[in-house]
């Protein structure tokens, strides 16, 4: 009988020595850091991952002691839920309650990328895929989101040159429609100013008119200085109905273009041949940047109705079709 007590007891106190050693290793894992190098590391938290998934992930790197402490931990936390998808800089001295914060902050790595001005919309897109940020051509599909297009009311099934050049920073899994959103907002906020607004109508242009004329000028000139004086080109020429006959807009309409525009190419049937059909195009042919979109909406006061480029980056201006025969002559035929 006594031995039967005594085994009892010691039973208790094994049973209470393992609840503790158990809570003590727990206690452990979840509040020590898996080791002192401080180096850092990217994990990648990947669309669909689970909790246990995740703590594999962070074991594999050797971010943390024990994956199912750390499953532990999110649920004590109520943080299971919360962790969001893409890139996160992590090292091996972080506790895994350090851990569990920067993946459920939203503080994913964000990678930097310039879209340059007068960038269209497949070479947006290539851009994106190149830096890892989407796939195919999801984001040429975002770009025809009717969704989207009802944010500014355009009048084409496409958001060629509402997507507004500038530097953007994207974690590694964001949707392409909110990259999309972004560059929309971007626009809105740095474009769609009460005054622009006003300005294009008093000088009988829609707002879409004004953007798709500072397409073309974004094309047609890398030189500030020039912009507003192919604006005065442009509008000369729209004044007297004359065509435009801007090379931009027929290398828009070819499809696969080689670098090369050709003779026949000026005759093609498309209403983005300026050659071909007058008045603007039906809508944008690249991203204009805010100098563009101001020199479409402020014109230098001249005559021109030519210019030529001098092969140097700038161009020569003409007033009549004799003067700018002269200038191809000097500049292109020599």
């Amino acid at each position: 009988m006594r031995y039967f007590k005594y085994a009892i007891v010691g039973g208790y106190i094994a049973g209470i020595t393992l609840l503790f050693y158990i809570i003590g290793l727990l206690y452990h894992q979840t509040t020590t850091a898996a080791g002192t190098n401080n180096n850092s590391v990217i994990v990648e938290i990947p669309q669909g991952a689970s909790l246990t998934r995740i703590s594999h992930i962070l074991s594999e790197q050797g971010l943390i002691l024990s994956p199912s402490a750390f499953r532990l931990l999110a649920y004590i936390k109520n943080k299971q839920k919360q962790i969001q998808l893409g890139e996160f800089d992590l090292n091996a001295t972080m506790t895994p309650g350090e851990i569990l914060e920067k993946i459920t902050s939203g503080k994913a790595l964000l990678h930097s990328i310039t879209i340059p001005e007068g960038y269209r919309i497949l070479e947006i897109n290539q851009l994106l895929v190149s830096k890892g940020l989407t796939k195919g051509d999801e984001f040429i599909s975002q770009t025809k989101n009717p969704t989207l297009l009802k944010q500014l009311n355009i009048p084409t099934d496409s958001l060629e040159g509402y997507l507004f050049p500038d530097t953007y920073h994207f974690a590694r899994n964001t949707s392409a429609q909110a990259i999309v959103e972004t560059m929309i907002n971007t626009f809105k906020d740095k474009v769609l100013k009460k005054e622009f607004l006003q300005q294009a109508q008093t000088m009988g242009f829609s707002f879409h008119e004004i953007i798709t004329l500072a397409s073309i000028i974004e094309k047609e000139t890398g030189a500030a200085e020039e912009r507003k004086m192919i604006s005065s080109v442009f509008h000369n020429r729209l004044k007297k109905h004359m065509l435009l006959q801007t090379d931009p807009t027929v290398i828009y309409a070819i499809k696969d273009f080689d670098g090369n525009l050709r003779k026949k190419d000026l005759s093609m049937d498309s209403p983005y041949n300026t050659y071909r059909y007058s008045g603007l195009p039906p809508g944008p042919i690249a991203s204009p940047g805010l100098e563009s979109i101001t020199a479409a909406l402020n014109p230098s006061e001249t005559q021109n109705l030519y210019f030529v480029s001098k092969q140097d980056g700038h161009h020569q201006f003409s007033t009549n079709l004799s003067a700018h025969n002269m200038a191809v002559r000097k500049y292109q035929l020599r």
